[in-house]
C-alpha cells in the first residue's frame, strides 16, 4: 500500500473524533495529496476486487464503505479551496486534476471483478435479504455502478471513461469562468450615485471598494447579495440596468471567459454516454433513481405551477406599471425594474417596506433563533468554541460544539463563514467534513454552512433581508438533517436529489413562528421585538411577488429539463434558451434565476442536472408537511409531530425509501394543493 507524509492526507488529530487541519493546509500540498489518495484508494479496491474468498457483505460491501479514508481527507480541504478560498493557482490545478479524478472513478466504476463481486451480493440479497438498512445500501451500491456503466462491454467502457474525463474538465472551465465574469465586473459609484440606498448597504459597498484599492468610491460586485439589493432600492435606473445586465450577462460575454461552447459540448457528451447505456436521453437516465421517477411526472408537476405563476406575473407587472405611472415615472418596466418597482407596491399594497423589516432581521440573532428552533425540535444545544480550540481556514469562521441537551452528549461541530470575499462562490451551501455512521464506531458529524453576506463596515451588525434570512434557515436546515443522521455506513448518507431539498425547506417555515418573531427579531438600534403590526403585514405579503420568484425559478428547471430531453447535436444555448422560452410564454420582465452560461446547478457538475426541478418537487412535500404542524396541538413546536419529523425524515438519511419515510410520517403521499394555496395560486381541481 502506497503511503505519504503529504499533510492533507494525515488521519485528523484533536478533540471531537479528529478535525481538519485547516492551519495546515498549504496549496502546494493539493495536487500531490488528491494523486496519491486516488492510488491509495485504487490499491484498496484492488484488493478488495480480487478477494479469492466467495463475495459477502462484509467482506465486499463493508469492505468498500472503509476504503477511501485518506482521499476523503484531501477532497475534504480541496473542496474548501474550490468553494471558499479559490485563486488563480487553485484553478490551474483544478484543470490538471481534474481529469485525472475522472479517471480515477472509472476505474472503480468500470473495475470488472468488483462490479461481479457487488452483483453477487446483490443477486444474493435479493433471495435472501439483509438487514433493512444493509440491503438498501447493497441495492444503492449495485445501481449506482450499473448507472455508470459497469455492465458495458470493454470497448464502450472505455469511451463511456473518455467522455467522464472530457466532462470534468468542461465542468472544471465552466466554474471558472462564471467566478472569473463574478470577479472581473465591478461596478464603481460616486456619491451623488448612491440615491435610494440603505445607508448599511452604503458603508458595506464603500468598504468592499477601499479593500479593492478604490477608496471614496462604493462597490457593487457581481454577486446576488449585492445585486439584488442594489436593484430593489437604487434610484439610478441607468446604473439598475448595468448591475442587472452584467449579473445575467455572467459566461456570455463572448470573451476568453464565455460557457456558450462549454455547454453545447457538455450536452453532446452527457447524450453520447447515456446512449451507450440504451437511453434515450439523459434526463431519463438520471431520474430512473429520484423520486420523479421520470421527466413526464417532473414535467408536469411544472407545467401545472408555470401556468398559475406566469398568469400572477402579468398581475404584477400591472400593478407595478401601475405605480410607476402615479409616479410620473415615464417608463414600460423591464427586467431591471422589476425589483424596484415590485418594492414600491409592497409598501403601496401592504405598507410594507423591505427596509424597515431589515432593521429587525440581524445575522447573529438569526443565528440565535435557528439555534432556538433546533434546540427545541430536535434537542439539540450549540456552544461557541473559543478561537483557537479547533483549526479553521480563514478568519471569519467560527465553530459551536453541538450535543443533545437532554444528555449532553456531543454529536458534532458546526462551523459558519457567513460573508462574501474575493475568490469564494456566489450563492449559500451546506457541506460536511465528516457524517454520521456507526459500523466503526460513532463518528460525530463535522458540518458546515457557508453564505455570501455582506460583511458589515466595523462597528455595524450585519442586517439582511427576509429572503436572505429564509435562505440562511434553509441551509441550516440541510447542517440539521447531517446533524440529525443515525445510520450504520457513509452511504446511507448519500441524498436523493429531489428530495433532501425538503428537509432544509421546511425548516425555514420556522422563521415565521411567533417564538422566532417575538424572541429574536429585534431592533438594531431599540433592541425591541418587531411590532405586531410589522408582522401583520409580512404575513399578509407572504404570497406577494410569488409569481416573479416562482416564474424565476420555474424557467430556469423547465430549462434544464428541456436541454436534458433533445437531441443536442448542433445546439447554440443562446438561441435554445430563447427559443425555449418564447414557446413557454416567459413574461418579458422576468430573466431565468439561473442564466444558461451561469447555471452551475447544472453544468458545474452533475448534482443538479435534469434535476433542477427537484427544488419544487421538495416543496410540495414541504407545504404538505407544514400543515402537520400547523395543525397540531403546539402547532409549529409540536414535540409528537417533531419527534416524527426527526425519526422519519431527517435521521434516516438515504437508509430509507424516501417516498416510504414520507408516508410513514405523513400517513399518505403528498399532494399539491398545500403548495398552490401557500403561494396564492389556484389550487386544482381534481
Amino acid at each position: 500500500m502506497t503511503e505519504s507524509n503529504n499533510p492533507l492526507l494525515q488521519e485528523w488529530t484533536g478533540p471531537y473524533g479528529g478535525v481538519p487541519a485547516f492551519d495546515k493546509m498549504h496549496l502546494s500540498d493539493l495536487k500531490g495529496a488528491v494523486e496519491d489518495g486516488m492510488e491509495m484508494h485504487l490499491q484498496e479496491i484492488d484488493i478488495i476486487a480480487n478477494n479469492t474468498e466467495a463475495p459477502s457483505f462484509e467482506n465486499t460491501i463493508i469492505a468498500m464503505e472503509k476504503a477511501g479514508k485518506p482521499l476523503d481527507r484531501a477532497f475534504t480541504y480541496y473542496g474548501i479551496w474550490r468553494s471558499n478560498m479559490s485563486s488563480p493557482e487553485l484553478r490551474e490545478i483544478s484543470k490538471e486534476l481534474a481529469p485525472k479524478i475522472s479517471s480515477y472513478s472509472s476505474k472503480i466504476s468500470q473495475n470488472t471483478k468488483l462490479f461481479k463481486r457487488i452483483k453477487s451480493v446483490y443477486e444474493a440479497s435479493q433471495l435472501k435479504a439483509l438487514g433493512d438498512e444493509e440491503q438498501r445500501i447493497v441495492k444503492l451500491i449495485y445501481s449506482s455502478f450499473v448507472m455508470n456503466g459497469a455492465d458495458l462491454d470493454a470497448a464502450k467502457k472505455k469511451q463511456y471513461a473518455k467522455i467522464n474525463q472530457k466532462l470534468s474538465s468542461l465542468y472544471n472551465d465552466f466554474s471558472n469562468n462564471v467566478l472569473a465574469d463574478e470577479e472581473n465586473y465591478v461596478v464603481y459609484l460616486k456619491k451623488d450615485q448612491l440615491n435610494g440606498l440603505p445607508e448599511s448597504y452604503i458603508k458595506s459597498a464603500a468598504k468592499t471598494a477601499e479593500e479593492k484599492g478604490h477608496a471614496g468610491e462604493y462597490a457593487i460586485t457581481n454577486t446576488r447579495s449585492s445585486m439584488e439589493p442594489f436593484l430593489t432600492y437604487s434610484d439610478e435606473r441607468n446604473l439598475r440596468e448595468v448591475v442587472w445586465s452584467n449579473y445575467i450577462k455572467r459566461g456570455d460575454n463572448r470573451d476568453e471567459h464565455d460557457n456558450n461552447k462549454i455547454i453545447a459540448e457538455i450536452l453532446k457528451l452527457r447524450n453520447e454516454r447515456v446512449h451507450l447505456l440504451g437511453f434515450d436521453n439523459y434526463a431519463t437516465w438520471r431520474l430512473q433513481d429520484r423520486m420523479a421517477k421520470n421527466p413526464k411526472n417532473a414535467m408536469d408537476l411544472m407545467e401545472k405551477v408555470w401556468k398559475a405563476s406566469t398568469a400572477r406575473v402579468t398581475e404584477e407587472v400591472a400593478d407595478m406599471q401601475s405605480v410607476a405611472n402615479k409616479r410620473g415615472d415615464k417608463i414600460t418596466i423591464e427586467p431591471w425594474d422589476y425589483r424596484y418597482y415590485a418594492e414600491k407596491v409592497r409598501k403601496d399594497k401592504y405598507d410594507l417596506d423591505s427596509d424597515e423589516v431589515k432593521q429587525y432581521l440581524q445575522l447573529e440573532k438569526l443565528r440565535e433563533a435557528m439555534f432556538f428552533v433546533a434546540g427545541e425540535l430536535f434537542d439539540f444545544e450549540f456552544k461557541e468554541l473559543p478561537k483557537g480550540k479547533v483549526p479553521v481556514f480563514q478568519e471569519d469562521v467560527r465553530v459551536w460544539e453541538v450535543s443533545y441537551k437532554s444528555t449532553t452528549k456531543v454529536i458534532g461541530l458546526w462551523y459558519l463563514d457567513p460573508y462574501a470575499r474575493q475568490g469564494k462562490r456566489s450563492g449559500a451551501w451546506a457541506t460536511t467534513y465528516r457524517s454520521f455512521t456507526s459500523f466503526e464506531g460513532d463518528k460525530i458529524v463535522l458540518a458546515s454552512n457557508n453564505s455570501n453576506f455582506i460583511k458589515p463596515a466595523p462597528g455595524e451588525v450585519s442586517l439582511v433581508s427576509w429572503s436572505d434570512a429564509e435562505t440562511f434557515f434553509h441551509e441550516f436546515g440541510h447542517a440539521l438533517h447531517f446533524l440529525s443522521a443515525n445510520v450504520k455506513y457513509p452511504k446511507s448518507n448519500s441524498g436523493v436529489r429531489d428530495y433532501t431539498e425538503f428537509q432544509s425547506q421546511l425548516l425555514e417555515r420556522w422563521l415565521s413562528t411567533d417564538k422566532v418573531i417575538n424572541g429574536f427579531l429585534v431592533h438594531q438600534k431599540t433592541g425591541k421585538p418587531m411590532p405586531a403590526s410589522l408582522v401583520k403585514k409580512i404575513k399578509a405579503a407572504s404570497a406577494f411577488n410569488q409569481g416573479f420568484s416562482t416564474t424565476e425559478y420555474l424557467a430556469s428547471a423547465l430549462m434544464d429539463m428541456k436541454y436534458h430531453t433533445v437531441d443536442p447535436t448542433n445546439i447554440d444555448p443562446v438561441s435554445f434558451e430563447k427559443e425555449t422560452l418564447t414557446a413557454l410564454g416567459m413574461p418579458k420582465e422576468i430573466v431565468m434565476r439561473h442564466r444558461s452560461t451561469q447555471f452551475g446547478h447544472v453544468f458545474s457538475g452533475e448534482g443538479y442536472a435534469a434535476a433542477y426541478y427537484g427544488y419544487l418537487w421538495a416543496d410540495v412535500l414541504t407545504s404538505d408537511a407544514a400543515e402537520v404542524f400547523a395543525e397540531a396541538p403546539q402547532g409549529f413546536y409540536d414535540k409528537d409531530v417533531a419527534y416524527k419529523l426527526v425519526k422519519y425524515l431527517f435521521a434516516p438519511r438515504n437508509a430509507m425509501d424516501p417516498a416510504e419515510a414520507y408516508r410513514k410520517f405523513r400517513g399518505h403521499d403528498a399532494s399539491i394543493d398545500a403548495l398552490m394555496k401557500d403561494r396564492g395560486f389556484p389550487v386544482p381541481k381534481k
